[in-house]
């Protein structure tokens, strides 16, 4: 499908989604954004669904000016991919032993590691720019600069949540390893902060939603924020290498006599701010919940833990703001995911995946989810498919 405009206060909202299957809460959430002084544009993902001040799945291009609760509060959460060179015929029949091998290799949930990881630890992993990455740490929020043992510690490991490590199949029987995560908990200490910060401010004060709270350009509330910013959607960045070299190596341990290769690491980020021109205009665009597609950027677009994911290449609309959906999107909160399915509903739906089965997950059951198959379908015009996958075993927080 191409796009549907709906009117909006001071620009159109443009939908790669049907409206009248949006949530009336979500709606009024784009209406809202779309009455922002600094606004020039709002494209919004088939994925779209309530979030915290701006929908998840909306991009928002602004001059002058940032939202912090327009990015989200895990900072440069996003997706990594590679293709390997196993096959479905180099796995095991019992791949509990595989997931448990990940799983003392990268901690998750709230876990970390016992002492910082890092490139020289690490086979594999190129990392420029590290020392200088962590001697940054100093310019950051003093807020959050007691939590710097734990930053170091939680560096490549997965959080929970929606974070999920996966071992997947492409149609053609390839394996793949994919994972997505984020900045961890120092990147939502400083999203919390910042969003606390922006809502002080004095040109905030008469609007609709206290969330959308912005910060202007060439002020110093800006210039902090654009330093911590930044430096989380690098965090998030390393936190997937690290992990991404982590799986790396179980691979090749656990498949020795493979000689397991690897093809060029795919990594996207999907809740981050960049610095865009369209039309003549230097913008801040946002993306929550939306990937970059510009014309031959590849992208990562995750189902949930029993549907599979799509690898895909951009298409370059600037319609959109070069952007697609960075997955299914939720289609029922994780409360009432937990009060409308069982751990039956669990096991039966992610039958011939190895996971986590438990009433802990539940609240990420395939069935919470939107169908990622139509979710694909409603951005043709955003990207083109080059694989699909489907996950074997999928590691949760």
């Amino acid at each position: 499908m191409s796009y549907v405009e709906v009117p909006g206060a001071k620009v159109p909202i443009r939908m790669w989604a049907d409206p009248a299957s949006v949530e009336d809460v979500a709606m009024q959430q784009l209406r809202n954004v779309a009455t922002l002084p600094w606004i020039k544009g709002l494209a919004v993902m088939p994925d779209v669904h309530f979030g915290k001040g701006a929908t998840v799945g909306s991009v928002i291009a602004m001059h002058g000016a940032v939202c912090p609760a327009a990015v989200g509060v895990d900072i440069g959460c996003g997706m990594s991919a590679v293709k390997t060179s196993l096959t479905a015929n180099d796995l095991p029949g019992d791949l509990s032993g595989l997931r448990s091998k990940i799983e003392q290799a990268i901690p998750v949930g709230r876990g970390m590691h016992d002492e910082p990881v890092g490139p020289s630890g690490l086979y594999g992993l190129a990392a420029p720019g590290w020392d200088d990455f962590w001697g940054r740490f100093d310019g950051v929020a003093e807020a959050v600069k007691f939590r710097q043992e734990r930053a170091t510690k939680q560096m490549g490991t997965l959080g929970s949540g929606n974070h999920f490590i996966e071992f997947c199949l492409d149609e053609s029987g390839s394996v793949w390893l994919m994972l997505h995560s984020g900045s961890r908990n120092i990147g939502k200490e400083l999203a919390d902060f910042h969003i606390g910060q922006a809502q002080k401010l004095p040109h905030n004060q008469g609007l609709v939603d206290r969330d959308l709270a912005v910060f202007l350009a060439d002020t110093e509330p800006m210039r902090d924020y654009r330093n911590d910013l930044f430096w989380a959607q690098e965090y998030a960045k390393h936190n997937r290498a690290v992990m991404m070299a982590l799986f790396q190596n179980v691979v090749r341990k656990e498949f020795k006599k493979a000689k397991v290769t690897f093809e060029p690491v795919i990594s996207c980020h999907h809740n981050y701010v960049a610095e865009e021109r369209y039309d003549g205009m230097d913008l801040l665009v946002t993306r929550k919940g939306a990937i970059r597609a510009g014309f031959g950027d590849f992208g990562i677009i995750p189902g949930s833990m029993g549907t599979g994911s799509y690898i895909v290449k951009g298409l370059g609309n600037a319609k959109s703001f070069n952007s697609a959906s960075h997955g299914a999107g939720r289609k029922m909160s994780r409360n009432a995911a937990k009060k409308r399915f069982s751990t039956k509903d669990l096991a039966d739906q992610t039958r011939g995946v190895e996971c986590r089965k438990d009433s802990g997950v539940v609240d990420e059951i395939p069935g919470a989810y939107k169908p990622i198959e139509k979710v694909i379908d409603q951005q043709r015009d955003l990207v083109e498919v080059v694989a699909k996958l489907k996950q074997v075993i999928c590691v949760k927080g």
